[in-house]
C-alpha cells in the first residue's frame, strides 16, 4: 500500500505515533499506528476531528502538456478544490500519453497537504469529441478560448455544477472552437488579455471559479 510505504519510509513514522486519516464520506479522525511494515500499516482510529462538509461541484478538463506542467495542473487543481479531473486530447495536444496512476498519487499528496477531505477523481484520457459526447446533462462547460471575443470567466462562473476546459499550448484549433460552440452547455470565456501557458490558465481559471460565492 503506497500510504504505508510513505508513512514508514518517507515520514519515518513508527508504532505508537499519531496520524490523522480522512475520507470525504466520514471526515477526519485521529489515529495511532499499531503496526507498520513496508507495504502495510494497521491503525487504531480514534476521535472525529473534522466532520465532512459540502465541496464545490467543479470539474477541470485539460489538454495534457509536458509532464512537469501536467503534474502542476493536477496538484494545484486538487488544492483549489475540484471534484474531478479529465485529461482531454485535442488537435494540438503535446503528448498522447497520460499516467493516471502517477497523477492520482500527486492528487492524494496534494489533498493531504491542503487538508481537504476528498481526492478528486482522475479519469482516463479521452479525445475532445468523446468528452463532449459524454458530457452530462445539467452541467455547464466553460471553455477558455484565447484570441476570441468572449465574456470574462468571472462574470459567468457562478453557474453550478460546472466544468472548466483548458486547451494545450497553442490553444484549440479553430474548428474545435467552432464545434464546441454548437453545444448548448458550452460557454467560451476569456481569462484576460494575455496569452497564458496551459498550467497558468488552469490555475487562474479555477481560482476565479472557486472563489465565486455560493460554491457548495
Amino acid at each position: 500500500m503506497p500510504q504505508a510505504h510513505y508513512l514508514g519510509a518517507v515520514m519515518r513514522r513508527r508504532v505508537g505515533d499519531g496520524v490523522r486519516v480522512f475520507n470525504a464520506a466520514d471526515g477526519e479522525f485521529d489515529a495511532v499506528i499499531e503496526r507498520i511494515g513496508r507495504n502495510v500499516a494497521d491503525l487504531a482510529v480514534g476521535m472525529l476531528t473534522r466532520a465532512p462538509v459540502p465541496e464545490p461541484d467543479c470539474w477541470l478538463a485539460f489538454a495534457p502538456v509536458k509532464r512537469d506542467a501536467t503534474d502542476l495542473i493536477v496538484e494545484k487543481a486538487t488544492e483549489l478544490g475540484v471534484s474531478a479531473i479529465f485529461p482531454v486530447f485535442t488537435a494540438h495536444s503535446q503528448t498522447g500519453r497520460v499516467n493516471i496512476a502517477r497523477l492520482t498519487a500527486i492528487a492524494i499528496e496534494a489533498a493531504e497537504q491542503s487538508e481537504r477531505l476528498s481526492v478528486p477523481a482522475l479519469h482516463e484520457p479521452v479525445d475532445l469529441a468523446r468528452f463532449l459526447a459524454d458530457f452530462p446533462a445539467g452541467r455547464h462547460l466553460f471553455v477558455a478560448a484565447e484570441r476570441r471575443d468572449c465574456p470574462p470567466l468571472a462574470n459567468v462562473s457562478t453557474l453550478q455544477p460546472h466544468a472548466l476546459l483548458i486547451g494545450p499550448e497553442g490553444g484549440f484549433a479553430p474548428a474545435e472552437l467552432d464545434g464546441m460552440g454548437q453545444h448548448g452547455f458550452v460557454t467560451p470565456v476569456s481569462l484576460g488579455p494575455r496569452i497564458l501557458r496551459a498550467e497558468t490558465a488552469a490555475i487562474a481559471g479555477l481560482a476565479r471559479m472557486l472563489a465565486a460565492p455560493d460554491q457548495t
